[in-house]
């Protein structure tokens, strides 16, 4: 069964649910004086992945700021099979979601359609990551997260603390350099630490799903809105600094956005994200009972950056004095792509019906890669996929997943 109204990348997972929810409460855990939001009753192992025959460990990785994030790891494929044999080291890979949602947007489909499940039948070592302040990263080993401190950060600190953490984690444990899997969000972060030549060391090669680096070329109405409150720095007129989509005030705010004459929120997933083609109810359900998350509004305002200023830099203070104050200079750095090392595998796939990761920005993308070395760039164009098909589409494996595994193989 289609379904078309489905929330997808940032403005989509955020605007679909314009009804009040009841906030979570928190709690104080343990003597390190760590603080955590009374998570979901199941870790994701449990919830996702255990429940198939496969084996999952639930780990903590803190970064170098003191955030504590959840990260899951299926070591072998379903009962141990994956055609790894006796003696033979399976290839790490890492698995990095985008905004406002987790690590658990890799599992909700069978094990025959997810790419965390998949991979392990394949003979890869699976890792998980969930970045700072969705719900089972919703922890500091000192910061409150019912307090402004915990959520003063953007993709900035993820590229820049998050990935590091988790990467030389996997690193420690396998003694291999890693793979990696980034969709929306996971690839921006990928890309601006490859960038300052960052994580490359440690990693073999890098798919890219529906890549996001620029956003000027976004068509959908409701984005356009949307991103015009963030440019505009909604933490002065919301007071937030968390973004809770399923708390009363975002509620409010998102209500506000579907009462512009220029937008219909009654279909959001071919309004945001253009027109999936290959979702089903059941996952729609699945995503429901896990997701949007939790992000904070400065990273929002930092995501709507690109939108309005047609490049891709760290977040911007407002004004030159607190950008000399963080960056030394007037306007904050750019992130310049054509830095990432030109021997280094890359393997993007976009889509034609892609309303947030508009070819026309990939286009762009992929030109600031021009010079990448002949056979070390691979690029995919599926003329009927939009955003979310890349990581919930029932045609995925076939369409895509194939591809990566091929990608990885032929870079192990």
């Amino acid at each position: 069964m289609a379904v078309s109204k489905f929330p997808g990348f940032l403005w989509a997972s955020l605007l679909l649910l314009i009804q009040p929810y009841p906030a979570l409460e928190s709690s104080r855990l343990g003597s390190d004086s760590a603080i955590v939001v009374n998570p979901p009753p199941l870790g994701i192992c449990a919830s996702a992945v255990t429940k198939y025959g496969y084996r999952c460990q639930e780990l903590d990785v803190t970064t170098e700021d003191g955030y504590i994030l959840s990260v899951q790891r299926i070591p072998a494929g379903r009962h141990g099979g994956g055609g790894g044999g006796h003696g033979r080291i399976r290839q790490p890979v890492l698995l990095q979601h985008g905004v406002v949602v987790d690590g658990m947007t890799w599992l909700l489909n069978s094990p025959e359609e997810s790419l965390a499940l998949i991979l392990a039948d394949k003979g890869f070592d699976v890792w998980i990551a969930n970045t700072r302040g969705t719900s089972y990263s919703r922890r500091h080993v000192s910061l409150d997260p019912d307090k402004p401190e915990f959520w003063n950060w953007t993709w900035d600190e993820i590229a820049a603390r998050d990935l590091p953490a988790v990467i030389a984690y996997i690193f420690q444990q396998t003694g291999q350099k890693i793979h990696y899997v980034g969709h929306s969000l996971g690839t921006l972060i990928a890309l601006a630490s490859f960038s300052e030549g960052k994580q490359i060391d440690k990693m073999k090669s890098a798919a890219l799903l529906s890549p996001i680096a620029y956003l000027s070329h976004m068509t959908t109405a409701l984005g356009v809105v949307a991103a015009k409150v963030f440019a505009g720095e909604i933490t002065i007129v919301f007071g937030l600094a968390e973004f809770n989509p399923k708390g009363e005030e975002v509620s409010r705010f998102l209500k506000d956005l579907c009462a512009d004459p220029t937008v219909d929120c009654y279909d959001l997933m071919s309004a945001l994200t253009g027109k999936n083609c290959c979702l089903n109810a059941s996952t729609v359900d699945a995503f429901l009972r896990s997701e949007p998350q939790s992000t904070s509004t400065k990273n929002l305002v930092h995501l709507a950056q690109p939108v309005r200023d047609g490049v891709l830099a760290k977040y911007d203070y407002g004004n030159p004095a607190f950008n000399v104050e963080h960056y030394g200079v007037p306007m904050p750095p750019i992130y310049n792509l054509s830095n990432i090392p030109k021997d280094f595998p890359l393997f993007m796939s976009y889509g034609g019906q892609d309303a947030l990761s508009d070819p026309k920005d990939v286009v762009n993308l992929l030109d600031d890669l021009k010079l990448h070395d002949e056979g070390k760039l691979s690029v995919q164009y599926v003329k009927e996929y939009a955003h979310a098909d890349f990581i919930m589409g029932v045609t995925a494996k076939d369409v895509v997943y194939d591809k990566v595994i091929s990608f990885f193989q032929r870079n192990q």
